[in-house]
């Protein structure tokens, strides 16, 4: 099969260019309306040790395991919401300008059984990385990094990619699911509805991609994800300094 390098960098700049606009579209900051969803982090803001007049805090953070009702909140968004359906769309014009599958022709039917296509792709990937989280008692949501600095937060952003939180401390563990998803997605589109020609070489390429174009997703998560944005109300993300040291003040 014909390789498409170009298409990672293609995902990752629409998606990035998407997830920007969102976030300076949605409005402001809304009140919470699932009281159940608590953030992954709670923090505990603790007096400094520095023997100085002014004391600042600082943040001690505790894992908190997402419920049952939060995954499920977050599996659908991840499968059904404004970013699986925009992402279809425009991994439907990258495969419809490459012309791929070829035997799909061109033109606007096209188009929407590419658009279809990749929905389909994304919600086989989504439902099998939560499941497998379910089987083997992951949490595999996104968590945005309490670090500083550009470097340090893209390799957070790429680890996590790979990566799922155990336990009741939420360590950090290399995930089967992460990483069986993508594949799983690709290869339920070669044997579900791409061509004969198409073969499990065709599905691992395609995973790859899948793979490779989640960090591009994740790095849109951990910059533009705020709290003010439809993805940040949406994630299962970090709390913050500012906010435990704002929830501390009389």
């Amino acid at each position: 099969m014909k390789s498409h390098p170009h298409r990672f960098v293609s995902l990752s700049v629409a998606a990035l260019t998407i997830l920007a606009g969102l976030a300076i579209l949605a409005p402001p900051a809304i009140a919470q309306s699932d009281a159940d969803a608590k953030p992954a982090f709670t923090g505990a803001v603790l007096p400094s040790t520095n023997s100085t007049s002014t004391i600042s805090p600082q943040l001690e953070l505790t894992y908190t395991r997402p419920s049952e009702k939060t995954k499920l909140k977050n599996y659908f968004f991840d499968g059904f919401g404004p970013y699986a359906i925009v992402s279809a769309g425009i991994l439907g014009g990258i495969d419809q300008a490459d012309k791929t599958p070829p035997e799909w022709g061109q033109g606007t039917g096209a188009y929407g059984e590419r658009v279809g296509s990749d929905f389909g792709i994304g919600l086989a990937t989504t439902t099998t990385r939560y499941a497998l989280a379910e089987v083997f008692r992951e949490d595999t949501l996104y968590y945005r990094c309490d670090c500083k600095g550009i470097f340090p937060r893209l390799g957070h952003a790429a680890i996590s990619t790979v990566t799922a939180r155990r336990g009741e401390d939420g360590h950090l563990w290399l995930s089967f699911p992460a990483l069986i998803a993508p594949y799983a997605g690709s290869m339920t589109a070669v044997y579900g509805w791409y061509p004969n020609r198409y073969s499990a070489k065709d599905g691992l390429r395609m995973g790859s991609y899948t793979l490779l174009e989640f960090v591009g997703v994740n790095i849109a998560r951990e910059f533009i994800g705020g709290s003010h944005s439809i993805f940040g109300r949406m994630d299962h993300t970090t709390a913050t300094e500012t906010d435990a040291t704002a929830q501390s003040r009389p």
